[in-house]
């Protein structure tokens, strides 16, 4: 049976533990905040980006651009996005498992698979199980910035311009509360047929309306717009991965401290419980004591 001493110890531990939890819990709950306007700003962006392809595609009519270029799939190039860091719940397993069971599907199907990764997290993990990473980027999950889209997307586009893969998927942890993460595996090349034909009657609409002149081609200007879809859709992934990362890491700092302040309790009344049966046992020494010498 533990001593006094030793569940005064314990609670001290539990105690400081508890202080560095509560202080993540805090960090994460304001990095959060942060994500989510970032977030909330480039939307308007990107809802733009996708219009604007759309009227593009249609001035332009069917032009055969290497990133709109459908071919066999033999290759696949898996890019999950993860953390960092970890003490963030299940934030980084749910999109491993979740890749690796792609994975799985992929080679069923007679498809090579490639590995592009961003994070810490699944650049080890995807080294601890032994595979070949083409390329690991790092050091940005908690604030990325529009120039590291930049740079996976040149890779990914590089790979599928070369014909190294015919297809890169990103899979990625969508913010949908602070308390729900949403795994979303979404095809980054070849750029969906959807996004070039628009979709929406309000797109159609504004397509037919407008009176647009051109300069250079509509069909130079799709080419340009195509990589900038690709890193714009990129960011918004990175960004979306910062949000439940905080989201995550909040939620699991909170749930640390509320376990430490159960452990407390149950501590303290263990330990409550062990000093009244040291002072028992030292009442009926004396007492003891006490017959013996009047004895």
């Amino acid at each position: 049976m533990a001593t006094v001493q030793d569940l005064k110890r314990r609670i001290r531990s539990v105690t400081n533990t508890r202080k560095i939890t509560k202080a993540m819990e805090l960090v994460a709950s304001a990095r959060l905040r942060r994500a989510q306007s970032r977030i909330e700003e480039m939307r308007p962006y990107a809802d733009r980006m996708l219009e604007l392809m759309a009227i593009t595609a249609r001035a332009s009519g069917s032009v055969p651009l290497p990133l709109l270029q459908r071919r066999e799939v033999r290759r696949v190039a898996l890019l999950p996005i993860t953390a960092d860091r970890g003490l963030a719940g299940a934030f980084n397993a749910q999109i491993l498992r979740r890749t690796f069971a792609l994975e799985r599907q992929l080679r069923g199907e007679g498809v090579e698979v490639s590995w592009l990764v961003s994070g810490r997290k699944g650049r080890s993990t995807l080294r601890f199980r032994g595979y070949e990473v083409a390329q690991a980027w790092t050091g940005h999950s908690e604030q990325p910035e529009y120039a590291d889209a930049q740079a996976i997307a040149r890779r990914a586009i590089e790979l599928y311009a070369n014909d190294e893969v015919d297809r890169v998927v990103v899979i990625y942890n969508a913010f949908r509360s602070a308390l729900t993460q949403e795994v979303t595996v979404r095809d980054l090349l070849p750029i969906p047929e959807q996004v070039v034909e628009g979709g929406e009657d309000e797109t159609e609409e504004a397509a037919q309306r407008g009176d647009f002149i051109y300069e250079p081609e509509p069909e130079q200007i799709l080419e340009r717009l195509l990589p900038v879809y690709v890193e714009t859709e990129l960011y918004r992934a990175l960004l979306e991965s910062a949000a439940s990362e905080q989201g995550a890491r909040m939620t699991a700092m909170r749930n640390a401290s509320s376990n430490a302040g159960d452990l407390i309790s149950n501590l303290t009344l263990a330990m409550n419980r062990a000093r009244q049966a040291e002072i028992t046992q030292e009442i009926l020494e004396v007492v003891a004591g006490a017959d013996a010498l009047t004895g």
